[in-house]
């Protein structure tokens, strides 16, 4: 009991160590989740509960890639659209294609 009589506030539980923990469908492993959900709707859901903060950075990369490969403008919902379909391809399919003519920066 507090000094006025009050009984203690429960706490809530507290996350574990690195924060939440989901099976990584990308890794293949269980690994920590992302913070919120990355993308809007039934997609960006299913990331949320199956993909790892590491793999979303990853396709954070492939991203980018993918925008100035295709010259999207990401404002563009035909843009979106396609990025949504590489997004669901990256993490639950095969695994994107990279668009045709595409070559990989050479490290110096």
């Amino acid at each position: 009991m507090s000094a006025f009589g009050d009984p203690p506030q429960s706490t809530p539980p507290a996350s574990p160590p690195g924060g939440r923990k989901v099976f990584c469908h990308k890794f293949q492993k269980e690994m920590p989740g992302l913070d919120k959900q990355p993308w809007p709707g039934e997609l960006g859901q299913r990331i949320y509960e199956n993909i790892s903060a590491d793999a979303w950075k990853l396709w954070e990369e492939r991203m980018k890639m993918i925008l100035n490969e295709y010259r999207l403008m990401p404002w563009q919902k035909e843009a979106q659209e396609l990025v949504k379909k590489h997004m669901e391809d990256f993490f639950f399919g095969e695994g994107a294609a990279l668009p045709p003519g595409y070559v990989p920066q050479q490290s110096k």
